[in-house]
């Protein structure tokens, strides 16, 4: 998107969504909020085993 389009785009008023919209965009953000979480949880893991596996060395 070159930039005069995206601000462009932000300044365009958004009607306020609809219960149903809203219901399914919280879900939405919830799933984003749950894969960050995620990756989050197996980086920790991922170094938390390689510090295990330094420290039996």
């Amino acid at each position: 998107m070159r930039f005069h389009e995206f601000s462009e785009a932000t300044l365009k008023p958004q009607k306020p969504l609809t219960p149903d919209q809203a219901r399914i965009q919280g879900m939405k953000n919830q799933v984003k909020n749950t894969q960050k979480a995620i990756k989050a949880e197996k980086a920790r893991q991922k170094i938390k085993a390689g510090q295990q596996q330094l420290a039996t060395l």
